[in-house]
């Protein structure tokens, strides 16, 4: 099994910019997906979550209302577009699978990750 993220790149704050994550090996709709994300010197922190069961999302208070989260069945394919981009937003941003149910918190120590992505660097300028 195997999560392959891209799309990271450089951006000017305000920008956009939409990473991917194409899943292998995976009967895809047994996992929730996720979005996480670690700056430099920084824990790594959950961004955002999908469950595959009744399509809900959620988001940390930090990108609510410019990031959203969404996923692609026919393609093995989840995604994340962010818009409005800040300079806070710099991290690796990597994608994960779980056979949890999202948690009530993203990110939550509590959620179980099976695979993590190998990580997409976004760099925001000022």
């Amino acid at each position: 099994v195997q999560l392959q993220a891209s799309g990271g790149g450089l951006v000017q704050a305000g920008g956009s910019l939409t990473l991917s994550c194409a899943a292998s090996g995976f009967t895809f709709d047994h996992y929730d997906w996720a979005w996480f994300r670690q700056a430099p010197g920084k824990d790594r922190e959950g961004v955002s979550c999908f469950s595959i069961g009744d399509g809900s999302t959620l988001y940390a208070d930090s990108v609510k209302g410019r990031f959203a989260i969404s996923s692609e069945k026919s393609k093995n394919m989840v995604y994340l577009q962010m818009r409005n981009l800040e300079p806070t937003d710099t991290a690796v941003y990597y994608c994960a699978a779980s056979l949890s149910q999202c948690p009530v918190v993203v990110g939550s120590s509590d959620w179980k990750v099976e695979v993590w992505g190998q990580g997409t660097q976004v760099t925001v300028s000022s």
